[in-house]
């Protein structure tokens, strides 16, 4: 785990916020990015150490952590990251494929020219992230594009049922954020190009079989992970 932390360049807690709701945060954004894998140990005096806290706000993180599925505390074993199912995970992509096709819709229906340019720039980000092979940077890209989408949609109720979902999705699209790029960036641009278009039913659709799809892969490659336990 150590080796994990570090490579990560995880950042010391700053004091302003409450520690609890920080420990809380900085222990989700590491397993959310991978550094932290499912079902790796999770030991609080490592996790403490290297947040600069005391053990009490860890051991108070890792409660709230379980109970919002993101880790597992198992009697006389201790912590461990919680190693989604597939059912999980297709429950969770379902409802975000709901949620997104009915955001492209209404992002179709209400674009302005400079949305779509931005939308474009946002897509060659990703473009050029996968083509430098950089994970991290690709999940950035990827999630802002979605994000601006949504924002597009100009709908409050949507944007934050899509954000209560997000910071899942994000953990169950890293993985395959490198193998699934190079199509998924292809189903962006068709995508883009019926939002440029108004084409709210094309939208949609694309966005449909585009989540339909990322679920499909994911799903792919839990069964391949079980496969070689």
């Amino acid at each position: 785990m150590r080796e994990a932390l570090t490579a990560a360049a995880t950042r010391r807690v700053t004091r302003p916020a409450p520690l609890r709701q920080a420990v809380y945060d900085a222990l989700t954004e590491l397993i959310v990015n991978g550094s932290l894998k499912p079902g790796q140990h999770l030991v609080e005096a490592e996790l403490a150490e290297h947040l600069g806290v005391s053990r009490q706000p860890v051991r108070e993180a890792l409660q709230r952590l379980q109970t919002d599925g993101w880790v597992d505390l198992r009697p006389a074993q201790g912590a461990f990251v919680h190693s989604p199912t597939e059912e999980e995970a297709g429950q969770l992509l379902g409802v975000r494929a709901v949620l997104e096709t009915y955001s492209a819709q209404l992002a179709a229906q209400q674009a302005e020219p400079g949305d779509v340019e931005r939308l474009w720039e946002l897509h060659q980000e990703g473009v050029d992230a996968l083509a430098a092979g950089d994970v991290e940077r690709l999940v950035e890209a990827n999630t802002a594009l979605h994000a601006f989408i949504t924002s597009l949609a100009a709908n409050a109720v949507l944007a934050e049922l899509i954000a209560g979902v997000g910071q899942k999705v994000r953990w169950y699209y890293t993985p395959i954020a490198r193998p699934r790029g190079k199509e998924a960036w292809n189903e962006h641009a068709q995508l883009i190009r019926a939002i440029a278009k108004g084409d709210a039913d094309r939208a949609g659709e694309v966005m449909r079989k585009h989540t339909e799809r990322t679920t499909a892969f994911y799903r792919r490659q839990l069964a391949a992970g079980a496969g070689q336990d």
